[in-house]
């Protein structure tokens, strides 16, 4: 697919504006940024990698605008350059938002009326995972940049285990707290240890608990694929930049109003 073909100048093309390509000085010039780390002392040598490795990448010309020692036999670089390839956005995958964002009053409103009790909520952050900011902005009240965590609902029960629980001590914290939702936090990802904890507390769930006892299953994280919630057995993954507000509303959206009446 070529621009000519398409048309393309930054974003153009079939249906109007479905085909796209980076911008960097002028609109649609196909330039891109990358950075990376070579096992390599830092040297001419290591310049000269770290441009080969860029082109391969297809970046042509690439042009090295950054290289720095970061460690014994590590060097960190920046290679900026053109590109050819173009996205289709007809063709991108993404899981949205499919329930309505509510406010903490209505959230309260919805589960006092629909439920009759206090929605329980249990959050960690399992295995080694010591990274607690982003359960606690969710969970604690003070919540983040000026929106209140899930403590602040008057109708939710917040019962946060913080770091480095295991799986079973937060399948037990579930049974315990009756919990209606659990919700996990993965920031550490090396190896995909996300995936691998995650797809353990989903097993263990789901041998723990029959389905219609199990609580509704989240997992969030920066590196979390939001459209692998069937392959790591859970009910809903959320990215980078959830809020307090977005988790609320998911959890009256999947356990108080998509439920027929008499259910929840």
């Amino acid at each position: 697919m070529s621009e000519e073909s398409e048309g393309v100048s930054g974003r153009r093309g079939t249906g109007g504006k479905s085909i796209v390509r980076p911008y960097g000085d002028t609109t649609g010039d196909g330039m891109v940024q990358v950075s990376f780390t070579l096992p390599v002392p830092h040297d001419k040598r290591a310049e000269g990698a770290a441009v080969q490795l860029a082109n391969r990448m297809g970046m042509d010309p690439a042009m090295l605008v950054h290289a720095k020692p970061i460690g014994d036999g590590f060097t960190f670089f920046v290679v900026y350059g053109r590109v050819n390839h173009l996205v289709d956005l007809s063709t991108v995958q993404v899981v949205e938002r499919d329930f309505p964002l509510l406010s903490a009053k209505e959230v309260n409103a919805v589960v006092k009326r629909r439920l009759r009790r206090k929605l329980s909520v249990v959050g960690a952050c399992i295995g080694t995972d010591a990274h607690t900011v982003g359960i606690d902005a969710i969970l604690n009240v003070k919540g983040i940049a000026g929106e209140k965590g899930l403590e602040y609902y008057r109708e939710l029960k917040v019962t946060n285990l913080g770091a480095q629980v295991s799986v079973p001590e937060l399948v037990e914290a579930a049974r315990r707290e009756r919990a209606d939702a659990v919700l996990v936090s993965q920031v550490v990802t090396q190896r995909d240890a996300h995936l691998h904890n995650t797809r353990e507390m989903s097993a263990a769930f789901r041998e723990a608990l029959p389905a219609g006892r199990r609580p509704l299953l989240i997992v969030g994280g920066p590196r979390f694929d939001e459209t692998m919630t069937a392959e790591l057995g859970v009910d809903r993954i959320f990215g980078r930049g959830t809020t307090p507000g977005e988790v609320a509303s998911y959890l009256v959206h999947a356990l108080v109003t998509s439920r027929k009446a008499g259910v929840a």
